[in-house]
């Protein structure tokens, strides 16, 4: 037995671009997972889909039980000799089931607790059995690219990063919203053409590329492709798509201490690195902010090493991930860190 899981549990802050996909055209999801299923020999497909998302959730449902009434699933899909089913499983509002195995975990009925890798999901999955894992955008994909070729999409976005992208754009925007555009796009043209620019007639100070799990990217960054590899290059990542963006007059350490408040309250507990540490950065920062301008250096870089220490040794993504927002905080913006005021 091999199955198909889709990863709809968007729990990323400031990312929508699935919810959009799946009350926009949800027969396309359903279609991307025929025909990956098919590719792999999967029988059982599941759905996984962030509990709150109700519209989404009644839209796939609604898509499903047209698929089965006109033949698309089931059994002998026509006349195929091939059968598929696929379900909705609702998440229970837990960031952590957005990580692979922990939505595995919970579609098994069990706690969301990450799994120890390797054997990877491939290999043993979804009742230890080798399962695809795939997000909605990445699914949805599928059909356009079988319609219209390889060279096709290639020929959309860069050489290294072909294709399109779904970027959501939130914060001191004019028209927060999401736009979908070629890969290599310049973060200009998200914030200032398609974003409305910053409210107000501010200035662009940053923009947090990846949700809380992201990179801070500051101006200089504005001309910058948006693409995996020149992101990479410069130790950004582009993540779920995700752009938060910050006029001149907000805080860094603001928006640090809401990430770290989250990744405390998202985290399982089941490692100590992670369920100790997202509550020692969590101390250390607020203690920086109390501080104000007597900010001892120690403190800040104290900080950072926390952070690295809990990305080698957590046992999932999400003890893995306040070193990236602290260490490009730190890189672009430390002169704030050492002068904040109370």
């Amino acid at each position: 037995m091999r199955y198909i899981v889709c990863n709809a549990d968007e729990g990323e802050p400031g990312t929508f671009k699935d919810r959009i996909i799946m009350e926009g055209d949800p027969h396309l999801l359903i279609e991307g997972m025929i025909i990956a299923a098919y590719a792999v020999g999967a029988k059982k497909g599941y759905i996984y889909i962030r509990g709150e998302y109700y519209k989404s959730v009644d839209m796939i449902r609604k898509a499903l039980e047209i698929a089965r009434e006109r033949g698309f699933l089931g059994d002998n899909i026509l006349d195929s000799g091939y059968s598929l089913d696929i379900v909705v499983k609702l998440g229970g509002g837990s960031y952590l089931c957005g990580e692979e195995f922990t939505l595995l975990e919970s579609i098994e009925g069990k706690r969301g607790y990450p799994r120890i890798k390797p054997p990877y999901p491939a290999e043993k999955g979804l009742f230890d059995m080798p399962t695809l894992v795939n997000n909605v955008e990445t699914l949805s994909h599928i059909p356009t690219i079988i319609l219209n070729g390889a060279e096709w999409y290639k020929s959309i976005g860069t050489n290294q990063s072909p294709g399109t992208k779904i970027f959501s754009i939130s914060g001191d925007v004019n028209n927060p919203g999401y736009f979908e555009v070629e890969m290599g796009v310049r973060l200009k043209e998200l914030v200032y053409n398609l974003a409305g620019g910053i409210k107000d007639n501010k200035k662009f100070k940053t923009a947090l590329i990846g949700g809380a799990a992201g990179t801070f990217a500051p101006e200089s960054f504005l001309d910058v492709s948006m693409d995996f590899e020149s992101l990479q290059e410069r130790d950004a990542v582009l993540g779920s798509g995700a752009i938060i963006v910050m006029a001149e007059d907000k805080s860094i350490l603001d928006m640090l201490h809401s990430i770290l408040r989250f990744f405390g309250h998202e985290s399982c507990g089941k490692c100590v690195p992670c369920r100790v540490g997202t509550r020692q950065l969590l101390i250390l920062l607020e203690k920086i902010i109390t501080d104000g301008h007597d900010n001892n250096s120690s403190d800040i870089d104290a900080l950072l090493e926390q952070a690295e220490l809990m990305a080698k040794t957590s046992l999932c993504p999400l003890g893995q991930s306040p070193v990236l927002p602290i260490k490009s905080a730190m890189r672009y913006f430390r002169n704030e860190l050492e002068q904040t005021t109370n």
